[in-house]
């Protein structure tokens, strides 16, 4: 049987690129409306964007198109590197040693991190960190110089163990309190940016300012008859913490908790060496008569005592003889149920390894009904390019073959570029439209570009003389795509916040233009002007 040389199958193989060109826009056009790929609502993701979607289509918007609060914040800090402590030295003594030398600070601000793994974070000097305000590395280094603990460096900033800590409770937080679409990132190594989409400033603000250091201590005497404050347990002690709950005919609330299995026998000797499990269980007059009262428990967060009580004789029987740790389930009771719901959440998110500096934040609260007006304005600035840019360009070279195929494939690289988004759910802000417009310029200045080299010496006789001219205006456009790629891919690598976003999607708009819509325009260029089709 004979092969038709002019066939279907001919065709499809001398113009494969703009068949591709096709199949990339349709499976761009999938992704944008497909119900299959409709984003979920993602709390704490990795990325440095809030995701929220936008319902007609499967793209997800940012901050500034969607509503919502964004917070920037250094963490309180600083640390020195490469720390020279000698074999057997105390961690406590370290503190109390550079605590001394530092007139701002106290052993409860110093801490001590050795060699070693911490999560993805590999460690391989000992640094010694000050978490308080009003110390800089000089002062940190001035007093490690006393201390006989020679550093190598110092740094005007946390650590890199401190800084993941931070990030992983601040995005356990946000997951706790509920707040849907949350995201909490780093910007330039010290920064915490949190984002939150449909929220205000105030429940951000009061969420993330402080530490959430839950203590459960024990108010009792000590040997001289002086009232002191003992840790009985905290946080990491616990292996599960309930929802808070309003104890029935009372305004009191209640957290219900379970000490790890591990805790349990340490928990269980200090409510008994402090005087908590005594027989009869303990009345407890802390907030009546602090300096005249049996032992206490008392509920504190970042330093400040949110409840005080007694123990029952139920509870304390089981722990004088032992048998509390074979069911180490403990209630701790709060003056009502919002401050019981804080505390749950700080339990099972753990305390903030330092401060954020909030009075140095950059805050960001845009109303959704604002945001609104950001999506018509963007919606009709996209319009507008568009019209103007085929305007110039008609008038250019006032031939539809040329002009029409020319708009028609710029366009659709936006469509690529939006599918990418969707398809990826990367949230679209403003500076990833800014990277829109900057691809499609750069897009439409290559078109141009063949389009002229293509043009310039004559009528296109043949396809020999087309490939040859449109092989050196293809050398320009690739020179010039690979200078903006260089030129852009430090922001995209670096955590610089929206410059990340906008160099991505340049870059992104380049490579899709370079490897597909370029080479698909010069083959119908080339059906239009040699009379293939």
């Amino acid at each position: 049987m004979a092969r038709d040389e002019g066939g279907t199958w001919t065709k499809i193989k001398a113009n494969w690129r703009v068949v591709l060109l096709v199949v990339i826009v349709l499976a761009s056009v999938f992704a944008l409306f497909s119900p299959m790929l409709e984003p979920t609502t993602r709390a704490g993701g990795e990325g440095g964007d809030v995701a929220e979607s936008t319902g007609m289509t499967n793209l997800q918007y940012g901050i500034e198109l969607s509503g919502g609060t964004r917070i920037q914040a250094p963490l309180v800090g600083v640390h020195a590197t490469g720390v020279d402590v000698s074999n057997g030295t105390e961690t406590r003594t370290i503190r109390e040693e550079v605590a001394a030398g530092l007139a701002n600070a106290t052993t409860e601000d110093i801490a001590v991190r050795y060699p070693g793994e911490y999560g993805d974070i590999t460690q391989r000097t000992t640094v010694v960190e000050v978490r308080t305000t009003n110390v800089t590395a000089a002062q940190l280094q001035s007093a490690l110089n006393e201390a006989g603990y020679e550093p190598d460096n110092t740094y005007n900033r946390v650590s890199e163990v401190t800084q993941a800590t931070a990030v992983t409770v601040l995005r356990q937080k946000v997951n706790e309190a509920g707040l849907s679409g949350g995201t909490v990132s780093t910007v330039g190594g010290n920064v915490i940016v949190v984002e939150v989409p449909n929220a205000n400033q105030t429940a951000v603000r009061d969420l993330i300012e402080s530490r959430g250091q839950v203590l459960v201590q024990a108010y009792h005497q000590n040997e001289n008859g002086s009232y002191v404050r003992t840790t009985v347990m905290d946080a990491e002690d616990l292996a599960q913490v309930g929802n808070a709950e309003r104890i029935e005919g009372s305004e009191f609330a209640e957290v219900g908790v379970v000490v790890a299995d591990g805790s349990a026998q340490d928990v269980q000797q200090r409510f008994v060496d402090t005087g908590l499990a005594q027989e009869g269980g303990t009345d407890c007059r802390y907030r009546e008569t602090p300096n005249d009262t049996d032992p206490c428990i008392l509920i504190v967060q970042d330093g400040q005592v949110l409840n005080s009580f007694g123990v029952e004789e139920g509870l304390a029987r089981p722990m004088r003889n032992g048998e509390w740790a074979d069911d180490p389930r403990f209630r701790l009771t709060t003056g009502n149920l919002s401050t019981a719901q804080e505390v749950a959440i700080n339990l099972r998110a753990g305390a903030l390894p330092t401060q954020l500096d909030l009075d140095s934040n950059s805050m960001l609260y845009v109303d959704p009904s604002q945001s609104d007006r950001f999506k018509t304005d963007s919606l009709i600035a996209g319009i507008a390019a568009v019209l103007a840019v085929s305007g110039v360009v008609f008038a250019r070279y006032r031939r539809v073959e040329v002009a029409g195929p020319m708009i028609v494939t710029a366009l659709s690289e936006v469509v690529v570029l939006m599918g990418a988004a969707a398809a990826i759910g990367y949230p679209i802000d403003l500076s990833v439209i800014a990277g829109f417009v900057a691809a499609i310029g750069t897009g439409v200045d290559d078109l141009i570009i063949i389009a002229d080299e293509v043009m310039s010496e004559g009528e296109v006789s043949s396809q020999r003389v087309f490939q040859s001219r449109f092989r050196k205006a293809f050398w320009v456009i690739g020179a010039a795509a690979a200078t903006t790629i260089i030129a852009l891919s430090p922001l995209a690598v670096l955590s610089l916040g929206q410059l990340r976003g906008f160099a991505i999607f340049t870059i992104m708009g380049v490579l899709v233009g370079v490897l597909i819509t370029r080479p698909a325009y010069g083959d119908i260029l080339r059906s239009l002007l040699t009379g293939e089709h």
